[in-house]
């Protein structure tokens, strides 16, 4: 089924100021995702590592929004308004720096009415972050993990009071990579085993199944805010795959299998941004009978049994919250 964005409600910023972060939106999925939000009058915050990227970023979505506009009727351009395009530097690699980016935001605006934790990194070879964690886990869980608990607060708050505007909302973008764990994990263990390449897909598949555990527990904690994980597709046209390409002579096969792969079963990135966009905005998507819910297109799919068992995702919180408590980082 191909999601129509268009009928997704449109906004007038000036008159409905509703507010949007995401990390990784200046390219793949998060790039088109920011691109739809902005076109239906949403304030983005792109949330990212690189000032010179996300600028660059920027001026390209407001070509591609012009282009867009430029075929709007006369009606559809009195009824469409563009929202506001913002940069915050972040570096989910640095938990001090997520915390500097929600304090910065918090400077900057009183709501948040959708963050979207669409940023991770993917099949790097084994590497530990300043903050002691394997870096596919921090930046794919842990990371997401403590921006959302900061800004929180925010997002209860804009509930509560713009209930007009409908449940603030946590977005999660998944993988179907995560499928690759089908048993209990222990997210204390390093999995650095060889051959890399091969234990690097489940480094990156545990963080993914963590990141849904997350949702889950958030929407069982938090039952006024909306929380769901959503599954883009096979966006296969992205540079993640870099470092296995990049393998001496290995490397060579690994580009042909992504090539038919991509061309078999991949969809593009601006396909694979619809399904978050509808998470995002979609009127039809509520608390009661969505929250904690794993979208795939616009219906509702379980993830793999081990992601959608609640003894798991409870474990994954509770082994969270110790090990930011044991770097004395305060998530109350």
């Amino acid at each position: 089924m191909v999601l129509d964005t268009q009928t997704l409600p449109y906004l007038n910023p000036e008159k409905d100021r509703r507010t949007v972060l995401i990390t990784a939106g200046t390219s793949g999925v998060g790039f088109f995702t920011v691109l739809q939000l902005h076109l239906h009058g949403y304030v983005v915050y792109l949330a990212g590592r690189s000032k010179n990227r996300a600028t660059k970023a920027i001026e390209r979505l407001r070509c591609e929004l012009a282009a867009i506009v430029e075929g709007y009727s006369l009606e559809q351009r009195a009824k469409r308004c563009l929202g506001e395009l913002h940069y915050l530097e972040m570096d989910l690699a640095r938990l001090s720096s997520v915390l500097e980016t929600v304090a910065a935001y918090q400077q900057l605006e009183e709501n948040l009415n959708i963050l979207i934790n669409n940023a991770g990194v993917l099949v790097l070879p084994f590497t530990v972050t300043e903050d002691g964690f394997e870096l596919q886990l921090q930046t794919s869980y842990i990371a997401p993990f403590l921006l959302t608990i900061k800004l929180l607060p925010m997002l209860e708050r804009t509930s509560y009071y713009h209930p007009e505007a409908g449940p603030a909302r946590v977005i999660y973008v998944s993988s179907v990579i995560h499928r690759m764990v089908v048993s209990q994990f222990n997210l204390s263990t390093s999995l650095n085993y060889y051959p890399n390449f091969i234990f690097t897909w489940y480094r990156f598949a545990v963080a993914k199944t963590a990141g849904i555990h997350f949702m889950k527990m958030l929407a069982l904690r938090n039952p006024r805010i909306l929380c769901v994980s959503v599954l883009p597709g096979n966006v296969m046209n992205t540079d993640h795959f870099s470092y296995l390409t990049r393998l001496p002579i290995i490397g060579f096969i690994f580009w042909c299998i992504f090539q038919i792969c991509s061309y078999c079963f991949g969809i593009t990135s601006q396909e694979g941004a619809n399904p978050v966009a509808n998470c995002c905005m979609s009127t039809s998507i509520t608390t009661t009978k969505d929250n904690g819910s794993h979208f795939l297109s616009s219906n509702v799919k379980n993830p793999s049994i081990i992601a959608n068992n609640m003894d798991y995702a409870a474990q994954t919180w509770i082994w969270t919250i110790h090990q930011l408590g044991k770097r004395k980082i305060d998530i109350s």
